[in-house]
């Protein structure tokens, strides 16, 4: 299925200011950016428009402030000292969004020049698309441009609201993105392999419910393994479940058994009498879980079934860890599914989020053919759902 947008390689930038959404939402230690993929994600694009002469004005939120004017800690400055370094020049930053300044900086830019706007989520209008706010963001362009894919998924202001007022066109981050996450589902090289992992099968009952219709083999991890198993009639002591949820994995189960779907649950499990990084694991066989223990990775046993089915796939989609992988002792189960992965003769692709923190975790990055920088974003996708961002855009 191939993207039904323009990308601004369709659009005349010379000379024109290129108003962009990008998704500079980075993590921040000290007012440095400790993480930089999301905005060296959006270099290839911001590097045509500067070949091609255009004015660069960039906007992006920045962590979940109040709404309610500036807060320091949440500033998209260091964001833009970064791009500055990895672009190897110059890039300006105002600290005001919306106001006199904003508007000051963007009139006096030249062309072949970069600004970075403030977070755009200092003013809670922009959440709510306000269209106040969406026609002030518009005036500082001639042309839009989406490249947020990590925000595609969100109505809100500067995702979707200068489309409305400006010719907008898809950034090659986000044509990429949608390319690649819709076609591996629409023409997989088989076997395709899903891994989900992660702790609840209700944020991914739509993920799911679509991969048993695409997939040949879904392997199922970390905490919503164990609603499966109690679908399944083993009881899983003090483990994360959800009961409201447990007739609908059933369902899930037979729906993959009618369809010839192979589903892998977990054979054994690291159990631990509390949630901590001092717990001590143990390791039992899934229907066999004592009453006071809770399960907090895969067992060895699971980590060979599951690297066994992953070594023979062509395409593997892998979204959620398998245990609780920030506990360096419970990231085994995630280690080796990660490392299965990357040694797979495969076309592999990471959908967003933990899984995306995992293969950063274990430096494997470099192994996987599509990282996907956008968590919420992709699973939309995979879902078969329309995102709002890429709906505003033109057609091609």
């Amino acid at each position: 299925m191939a993207f039904t947008k323009k990308t601004v390689r369709d659009a005349d930038v010379d000379g024109k200011r290129v108003l962009m959404r990008v998704d500079f939402n980075v993590p921040l230690k000290d007012g440095v950016v400790t993480d930089d993929t999301r905005v060296r994600a959006a270099l290839p694009t911001i590097q045509y428009l500067l070949d091609h002469n255009a004015k660069v004005i960039l906007m992006s939120h920045l962590g979940r402030p109040d709404g309610t004017g500036f807060q320091p800690e949440l500033s998209l400055r260091p964001a833009a000292e970064k791009l500055a370094e990895l672009l190897g020049r110059e890039v300006k930053f105002v600290e005001d969004t919306y106001g006199e300044k904003a508007r000051e900086a963007v009139d006096a830019l030249k062309d072949g020049e970069v600004l970075v706007l403030e977070n755009v989520r200092f003013d809670k209008r922009e959440k709510k698309n306000d269209p106040e706010i969406a026609k002030i963001l518009a005036s500082y362009g001639d042309i839009f441009v989406l490249d947020a894919f990590g925000t595609a998924h969100r109505a809100q202001g500067s995702v979707v609201g200068p489309a409305a007022y400006l010719p907008a066109y898809a950034g090659f981050l986000l044509e990429k993105e949608v390319d690649t996450l819709t076609s591996i589902f629409s023409n997989p090289e088989r076997p395709l392999v899903a891994i989900v992992g992660g702790s609840k099968v209700s944020s991914k009952i739509g993920v799911l419910d679509h991969l048993i219709d695409s997939a040949d083999t879904l392997i199922i991890g970390g905490g919503m393994a164990y609603t499966f198993f109690l679908a399944k009639g083993y009881t899983v002591g003090t483990s994360l479940q959800e009961p409201d949820w447990i007739e609908r994995a059933g369902e899930m189960l037979k729906k993959a058994e009618e369809k010839g779907v192979k589903i892998l649950l977990p054979v054994d499990n690291v159990v631990t009498d509390h949630f901590g990084e001092d717990a001590v694991g143990e390791v039992v066989p899934s229907d066999q879980i004592p009453a006071d223990r809770m399960g907090m990775d895969i067992g060895p046993k699971t980590v060979e079934l599951y690297t066994e089915a992953i070594k023979g796939a062509k395409t593997v989609f892998w979204n959620g860890p398998m245990g609780v992988f920030e506990f360096d002792q419970f990231a085994k189960g995630t280690e080796a599914i990660a490392r299965a992965v990357a040694d797979a003769n495969c076309t592999s692709i990471i959908g967003g989020g933990d899984s995306v923190a995992a293969v950063n975790k274990f430096h494997l990055a470099d192994k996987m053919s599509w990282i996907s920088t956008g968590g919420g974003a992709s699973m939309e996708l995979v879902e078969g759902k329309a995102l709002p961002g890429v709906e505003a855009l033109l057609d091609a």
